[in-house]
């Protein structure tokens, strides 16, 4: 099965590099993409430059595929500590992490590719203000679906960059790409702040209660 790919960048780049990027992006090295081209779009411009969404083909029919929200939203930001940098600011946080990097740990190494929600801005603060014990796994869960922010393919192996196939590239306009991923964003963030970090239900499972009841994958409350 032959899928198309777009990787919104600030040049064209007809042969993506294996091991290549950036070690602290989401799941750490490997080449980012989407299925939607608009939201690569988005990904290509930043204030100071326009960009281009680069199109590509790769058969994915035999590839070994990790999908981490298949794994759950703990695994997914299991992934996020490793890679990532988390602003750590308390005791509590630095638990949790440690936790959930112990427990919620996915081995990436065998995956030619990775899939998941990408860590824009918004994303990333939900996940900090769950470590650090703000909201809730049920307010986390609901977060994770806010503002539409989209899911990522990410080729991490070597047969995954020899197999994917420049098709061509499109320029993109920062005018009118940043201005969608402005608002993008900040819908999101708006949504969080309405209907999500302010209302607390009764039953719901907060960081602390992970760690003190031992909670690991597969647990019935966290799925």
């Amino acid at each position: 099965m032959k899928t198309i790919l777009y990787h919104g960048s600030a040049n064209i780049i007809e042969q993506p590099v294996y091991h290549g990027g950036r070690r602290y992006n989401d799941y750490g090295y490997g080449f980012y993409c989407t299925e939607d081209e608009a939201l690569a779009g988005e990904w290509a411009v930043a204030p100071d430059h326009d960009g281009y969404v680069n199109r590509y083909e790769i058969d994915l029919t035999s590839m070994k595929i990790c999908d981490l929200n298949r794994h759950g939203t703990l695994c997914w930001l299991a992934v996020l500590l490793r890679y990532r940098t988390f602003n750590v600011t308390s005791p509590l946080a630095a638990e949790a992490k440690d936790y959930l990097l112990r427990h919620f740990s996915v081995d990436l190494r065998r995956a030619d590719i990775v899939t998941g929600y990408r860590a824009d801005d918004s994303y990333f603060s939900f996940a900090q203000d769950f470590i650090n014990g703000t909201i809730s796994f049920r307010q986390l869960g609901e977060a994770m679906r806010l503002g539409r922010l989209g899911e990522q393919i990410v080729l991490k192996s070597r047969r995954a960059h020899e197999e994917v196939r420049f098709l061509d590239a499109q320029p993109v306009q920062r005018a009118t790409h940043l201005a969608r991923k402005e608002a993008r964003d900040r819908g999101a963030r708006r949504a969080y702040y309405q209907s999500t970090r302010m209302h607390r239900q009764k039953g719901d499972l907060f960081m602390t209660q992970i760690m003190d009841e031992e909670i690991r994958q597969g647990d019935a409350r966290i799925q």
